[in-house]
């Protein structure tokens, strides 16, 4: 029996970030090359030499004639198409020399980053926009009784530490009384320009207009199929491989996994150190925050092992 073997193919992209943060640079693929007419994020396959940002300095020069300044990983995809194996090696460039533009004849364009779910692009790419979208930062909640300290710690949070997501975990709370809090919250975050994901049953939304939902792992493994819409986003916890594919199953749009370190919550669970942390996440599919006693010094370690940053109770909630 003949067993076909796929080509592996290893691309570089560039997530080039305006000096606003607020917009991404795209480029409309030729219409004679596969997936023709659709946008991506530029770069290009690797020569067998190079590394993935060796390789995206030179795409980046020869089809938008810019240099990379300063860049940092933003999020590995292994995608299977029916001919082929992708790698998608993405980074997030920060500062570069030069204007772009379509040096090879294509389109490029400055798109808001909250505009992009309007764009049509290669089914490898959809990990890259959720990437894109989400901060570094991850807040979680403490569990804090007391609703003027609340709005007061989590208020210091948008303000001082510029958190533009976060979770909303109260187990402590009645639903009504979790409800109250929710609107409050999302108040906060509103006014600051956060995303506010609320950690309970979907249900919740019916109630509170918040951005999303995130699912407990004893949750996300009881699920068949996606809970909300996508115009929500879902996240859910993790620990290990087999919640990881569930979560991809689902479609969630981000994880975290946990834990990275002992912590003081949990001190009889044994971390899975960075290196495990580093295997799970190559085949995740999805933007991964680390979670476990992380700090927001942690944050550039953990995107440098592929992780879209880190999601932390202690570090913001003080």
């Amino acid at each position: 029996m003949n067993v076909m073997v796929k080509r592996r193919v290893h691309v570089a992209a560039a997530a080039i970030v305006s000096a606003d943060k607020k917009h991404v640079l795209i480029a409309r693929r030729p219409s004679n090359v596969d997936h023709g007419g659709l946008w991506e994020f530029p770069g290009g396959k690797l020569a067998p030499y190079e590394t993935g940002l060796e390789g995206l300095k030179r795409e980046l020069h020869e089809e938008l004639g810019v240099e990379i300044r300063r860049a940092q990983p933003l999020i590995r995809v292994h995608h299977e198409y029916s001919d082929k194996h992708i790698l998608l090696d993405v980074w997030q460039v920060h500062e570069f020399a030069g204007e772009p533009f379509g040096r090879e004849g294509q389109a490029v364009r400055w798109v808001a980053m909250e505009d992009l779910v309007g764009y049509p692009f290669p089914a490898a790419n959809l990990p890259i926009l959720r990437a894109v979208m989400l901060p570094k930062e991850y807040l979680i909640t403490g569990e804090e009784p007391d609703d003027t300290r609340f709005e007061s710690l989590l208020r210091r949070a948008l303000d001082e530490d510029g958190v533009r997501l976060v979770q909303l975990r109260a187990k402590g709370l009645e639903r009504d009384a979790y409800v109250q809090r929710a609107q409050t919250a999302l108040a906060l975050c509103r006014e600051f320009g956060a995303r506010l994901l609320l950690n309970g049953e979907p249900e919740l939304l019916e109630q509170v207009d918040a951005d999303g939902i995130h699912l407990t792992s004893q949750r996300l493994m009881e699920l068949e199929r996606r809970p909300i819409g996508e115009g929500k986003w879902l996240s859910a916890s993790t620990h290990d491989q087999t919640q990881l594919d569930k979560a991809a199953t689902l479609g969630c749009d981000f994880v975290t996994l946990s834990p990275l370190r002992t912590t003081p919550s949990h001190p009889d669970v044994a971390p899975m150190g960075w290196h495990d942390f580093q295997q799970l996440v190559e085949r995740a599919g999805m933007p991964v925050f680390a979670l476990g006693g992380m700090t927001r010094f942690d944050a550039n370690h953990a995107r440098a092992v592929g992780a879209q940053g880190i999601a932390s109770i202690r570090d913001f909630w003080k």
